[in-house]
């Protein structure tokens, strides 16, 4: 049994920590909110006062946080309390600097560490079929691997400190644009009389198959376990496909790379997140395309 200590019960922490507990493993859990802390207790995470409560007796730690600014502050804090040779992971979606000064504090204190942010938003966290992308050394992901194997089905080493973040900036990237994509298509099929079942079966087996088609369809009926047949409630929420969105263009910008539709697509979930969308599911920007973006 290992001992973890799990910083940020939310939406996706606290399903996370629940599959380490059913794993056998003991969770020693903390989040700012009251209620995320008592939710995850009915869990059997065994709930801290402190951050450094949390941290002191693990043999791994790992945080899930909304931005760099926390995740660095909640390392740097932590990493004073932890046992020697404690492996820290951090699975937020935050900058890939950010993730690299992470590593950085980690190293100083003679610690490994992992940037492994996760894709398959809560009903993955909940099933325990997320993907890991993973940075940093072998060495720390070979120690990693075991436990988010249990809250994971599939965990990708993509290379040393930062890489995990950059893979997953790309990745949601490909996913922001092709959703436009999809979306902008069944609203045209709308206009030309094309029923979305039509329109589904025959792109879903032929060029224009990709997983915000076959998996989360926009529309209601295809897929029948899609937001769209649930009012587009949140798997994952348009205003985090924003923030996904802007730290790949703030990536782009800094390393000189052109992503004209990256671009384009974080400018209009920004319209669709200014209009009082954010906490729809992201594919719900399909309403937005349909109403000519007011």
């Amino acid at each position: 049994m290992t001992t973890i200590g799990f910083i940020g019960l939310g939406n996706m922490g606290a399903p996370m920590s629940a599959n380490l507990v059913k794993a056998g493993h003991r969770v020693i859990g903390f989040d700012l909110s009251r209620a995320h802390l008592d939710a995850a207790a009915g869990q059997g995470v065994a709930t801290a006062a402190t951050a450094a409560d949390a941290v002191r007796e693990a043999d791994a730690v790992v945080t899930m946080l909304p931005a760099g600014k926390p995740v660095l502050s909640v390392w740097g804090d932590a990493l004073k309390h932890v046992r020697p040779g404690a492996l820290m992971i951090d699975s937020s979606t935050i900058d890939v600097e950010s993730a690299r000064q992470a590593h950085a504090l980690a190293r100083e204190a003679g610690m490994p560490s992992l940037d492994a942010p996760v894709s398959g938003g809560v009903g993955g966290a909940t099933a325990g079929t997320l993907t890991f992308m993973c940075g940093g050394s072998p060495e720390a992901f070979a120690k990693a691997k075991p436990l988010l194997e249990i809250m994971g089905k599939k965990v990708v080493h993509c290379g040393e400190a930062g890489a995990g973040q950059a893979a997953k900036i790309c990745n949601n990237m490909i996913l922001g644009i092709s959703m436009i994509g999809v979306s902008e298509a069944f609203v045209l099929a709308e206009k030309l009389g094309l029923s979305p079942q039509a329109l589904f079966d025959v792109a879903s087996t032929s060029s224009g198959q990709c997983w915000s088609l076959t998996t989360y369809c926009p529309v209601p009926g295809p897929v029948p376990t899609s937001p769209a047949n649930n009012g587009y409630a949140p798997g994952f929420a348009a205003a985090l496909m924003l923030k996904d969105l802007r730290l790949s263009q703030d990536a782009a910008g800094l390393a000189g790379a052109a992503t004209p539709l990256g671009a384009h697509a974080a400018k209009i979930y920004e319209a669709f997140e200014a209009a009082g969308f954010g906490a729809k599911d992201f594919s719900g920007v399909i309403e937005f395309l349909r109403a000519g973006l007011k």
